[in-house]
């Protein structure tokens, strides 16, 4: 927990204490949220009480399928064996699918609108609407570092960084992600299995066996946990483990109190059947450790259980993607707290705004900016090259069968993020007050 040491009381400082007297109604309405949260669980937790916990099955019998493909590809990667040159038509497939996939990869919002497109062509493609959903949370985050509270916590220095590190991770994925999925729609094109293509696209050896199952069983569910480990991996190394990014981002006490930014928190919107506020109910997980490689995979796993097997999210997430184009403003979502035209002047003394669900009678939305007006485009920097299969025991770990978490209506925890925010700006204000 974060702790302030706060100085004694004296005539000097009586103004510092009077300001941390306004600060009661944030920490009330913090407890009020954290009681009600403890108090209550969602009606989407109802396993919980007796009922069966859905689960995605990986029968063992295709898990010994896997692993006897994925260990013949191995033995040809340590034998020197190299995909063979491919003709010119095939050729032609590869630069096609290279020059697509940067025509998409401009920005948070092209790449997410192309997830959306490629599930609605190929819904048998699951991993696409799990990027999708997640993809519009990235976009979420990108934009929060322009918006109403935390260019109060954040300076230009830090929030720079922070976008670059987001947008980084954000376009790798999908960098190495949709050739995958256009050789598929090719592929499904052309009746014709082109997936001996994919090194020529640089994509792992990890995910040629797995491409080939999908071709001839249509196991969805093993082609995306497939590519939830082969993406994870992808941006451990080009990421999670750069000197750059963990100078800048990962080791700084801006990203080690993530969970105030709430850059930790992916939601889906969904339409729930509760009476209670808020529209749309929110359903999904906070991330505990984002340095940790397998808690960030069991969580995409995690994630991909409760958009397709949890009781009524694909269809509310489905509804909610089909009716709202992504914009990179929270106010896709919750238009009745956030705005993407700022109400109020940004050097205007913060006052508290969260009310519960709801804003305070007469307080302006929370500012939340489209992409488009948050940050510009930027080119890719060049992709460093290299495979990470080499070891198949750590990967194959986490291709099993797998339930649904016990409790992921995330509605409360993210109105509780926003509390905690608003609490920081204000104390932020406060001591700032006290050392001018």
């Amino acid at each position: 927990m974060m702790r302030v040491n706060l100085p004694p009381k004296s005539k000097n400082n009586q103004g510092f204490y009077g300001k941390m007297r306004g600060l009661p109604g944030a920490v009330v309405q913090l407890v009020k949220q954290q009681a009600a949260k403890l108090m209550t669980f969602s009606e989407h937790a109802d396993h919980e009480n007796g009922s069966s916990t859905p689960v995605i099955e990986i029968p063992p019998a295709t898990q010994a399928r896997l692993e006897k493909a994925l260990h013949q590809q191995i033995s040809l990667q340590h034998g020197g064996v190299t995909s063979p040159s491919p003709t010119f038509q095939e050729q032609q497939i590869v630069e096609q699918i290279v020059a697509q996939t940067s025509l998409h990869n401009r920005n948070n919002v092209t790449r997410t609108q192309a997830y959306w497109a490629c599930y609605r062509d190929f819904p048998e493609l699951h991993w696409a609407l799990l990027a999708h959903m997640v993809s519009r949370n990235g976009g979420w985050c990108m934009t929060d570092l322009r918006g109403e509270l935390l260019p109060h916590l954040l300076n230009n220095e830090a929030t720079e960084h922070l976008f670059a590190f987001l947008e980084r991770a954000n376009a790798l994925i999908f960098q190495d992600a949709y050739p995958q999925l256009l050789l598929y729609a090719e592929s499904k094109r052309r009746k014709l299995n082109l997936f001996h293509l994919l090194p020529h696209l640089h994509i792992s050896a990890w995910m040629l066996p797995i491409w080939q199952d999908f071709w001839l069983y249509q196991d969805t569910a093993l082609l995306t946990l497939g590519l939830i480990v082969n993406e994870q991996h992808y941006v451990e190394e080009r990421v999670v483990q750069n000197p750059i990014y963990k100078q800048t981002v990962l080791n700084t006490p801006q990203f080690k109190t993530q969970a105030w930014l709430q850059l930790n928190q992916v939601g889906f919107p969904f339409r729930s059947a509760s009476k209670d506020p808020p529209k749309p109910h929110l359903a999904g997980l906070i991330l505990e450790n984002f340095k940790n490689l397998s808690e960030r995979i069991e969580f995409g796993k995690s994630l991909y259980a409760i958009l397709f097997r949890a009781p009524g999210i694909l269809q509310g997430a489905i509804a909610f993607a089909t009716s709202t184009p992504h914009t990179g403003s929270r106010s896709d979502y919750w238009p009745h707290l956030f705005a993407r035209i700022r109400k109020t002047p940004p050097d205007l003394k913060y006052q508290e705004r969260l009310d519960g669900y709801s804003l305070k009678k007469g307080a302006a939305p929370f500012y939340s900016p489209p992409l488009q007006s948050a940050w510009p485009d930027r080119p890719l920097a060049t992709v460093e090259r290299g495979d990470w299969f080499t070891d198949l025991d750590e990967p194959l770990q986490h291709m099993q069968s797998f339930a649904v978490p016990v409790s992921y209506d995330l509605t409360r925890e993210m109105c509780l993020g926003i509390s905690k925010i608003e609490l920081a700006v204000l104390s932020a204000q406060a001591i700032k007050k006290l050392i001018r």
